[in-house]
Parts: structure tokens; C-alpha cells; sequence
């Protein structure tokens, strides 16, 4: 059963963050995610959600994407990202 991970990715510092977008395409196609989202225009339809950068990458499993998360790549990538960037960022298992 599909997998999406769903983050909401406040900048803080744009240059920085720069490397770790670089790393962390490698890091999610490693493990077999695929990138639905990844910042782009949007418009808020009900409430007053207001994310920054929203991304969604799908994977094939919680299991796949739990792998990715925890991954020596991916922790790379969270390294590079350290100062650059708030980011909250959830698991949602599909249907």
C-alpha cells in the first residue's frame, strides 16, 4: 500500500538549502519515492492552512519510506538542511 510523506518547509536560509535540495532527490529515488509536490504555486480552498514550500513525495510502502527517512543518505541530506530550513513533516499511508 502506498506511502506519502507530506512537508511543510519554511526557508530560512535560501543558499544554504540549495545543497540540500541537490541531496535529497538521490536520497528519496534511492528508496523509491517519487516526487508529487515539490514547492510550486497553491491556493489555500478551506481554512487557514498557510505552508511555506509544500512537498509530497510517494512511496510504495511505510515501510520504503521509513527506510528513506532513516537512511545514511537522507541523514545526510537533514544535515545539509540544518540552519536552512524549518520543516515539518509527516507519514500517510494511502488507499
Amino acid at each position: 500500500m502506498a506511502a506519502y510523506l507530506v512537508a511543510d518547509i519554511d526557508v530560512t536560509n535560501p543558499a544554504q538549502f540549495e545543497e540540500y535540495k541537490k541531496l535529497a532527490p538521490a536520497a528519496i529515488a534511492k528508496y523509491g519515492g517519487r516526487y508529487l509536490i515539490r514547492g510550486g504555486a497553491y491556493e489555500a480552498i478551506q481554512g487557514d492552512w498557510k505552508p511555506q514550500r509544500l512537498t509530497m513525495v510517494e512511496f510504495d510502502s511505510m515501510e520504503k519510506a521509513k527506510a528513506f527517512y532513516h537512511s545514511p543518505e537522507s541523514q545526510v541530506a537533514i544535515k545539509a538542511r540544518k540552519g536552512a530550513a524549518n520543516m515539518k513533516m509527516l507519514l500517510v499511508q494511502g488507499i
